[in-house]
């Protein structure tokens, strides 16, 4: 179910948004942890709450996430979310800590580095959006959670679910260049406030 007013050019737009702030952030993470990272961004999709929550495979599944609001020309909240096998497995490689598990033996090496990486990662896809939409976005600093899907994304779902039904959710996916092994797929969900999706809209050039 897609929301009446945003077409697949609306999609493709906000997927190259994606492709942008992921070409800042693979180069920005590259300089950081001194590795050729690269980043893809398969698709973007507009969905409803529910569907969210199917996709990521239920409200009881543990996964890592980072949270932050957006404020300026547009608000709500932005998530980063990874299933928390993948994240185990990217932070072991990364950090070459292989017993490295956010559920029982979390470092705080690794915790700041998945924290860095969120840092990175929402800062590069808001400027994208910020540059492309011509708006001010200004993000608070990110918080990073292990917990139930559901319990993460209620934060920013209380405030617009009484009056939205739609999430724009962002695939996103995270390698070290060359090895598929080290694969991490996320996905952004980015939460606006309902007078947002009409910034949105209309910077996109819907009336």
């Amino acid at each position: 179910m897609r929301h009446p007013d945003i077409n697949s050019l609306h999609l493709d737009i906000l997927k190259e948004i994606g492709n942008i702030g992921a070409a800042h952030a693979a180069t920005a993470l590259s300089n950081l942890l001194n590795k050729k990272i690269e980043m893809r961004v398969p698709k973007a999709e507009m969905i409803t709450f529910n569907e969210m929550v199917e996709m990521m495979g239920g409200a009881e599944r543990v996964v890592v996430g980072i949270y932050l609001r957006i404020e300026g020309d547009l608000e709500g909240s932005m998530f980063f979310i990874l299933p928390i096998e993948q994240a185990n497995r990217f932070i072991q490689h990364l950090i070459h800590e292989e017993h490295f598990d956010f559920r029982t033996n979390a470092s705080d090496l690794g915790m700041s580095a998945m924290q860095e990486m969120g840092n990175i990662l929402s800062g590069s896809y808001l400027s994208a959006m910020s540059d492309f939409l011509n708006l001010n976005i200004y993000p608070t600093v990110p918080g990073l959670s292990i917990d139930m899907f559901g319990a993460i994304i209620s934060i920013g779902l209380i405030e617009i679910s009484q009056v939205s039904d739609y999430v724009i959710m962002i695939d996103t996916s995270i390698l070290e260049e060359g090895l598929e092994n080290t694969e991490m797929k996320g996905h952004f969900l980015l939460l606006p406030s309902p007078e947002s999706f009409d910034v949105i809209f209309k910077a996109l050039g819907v009336v």
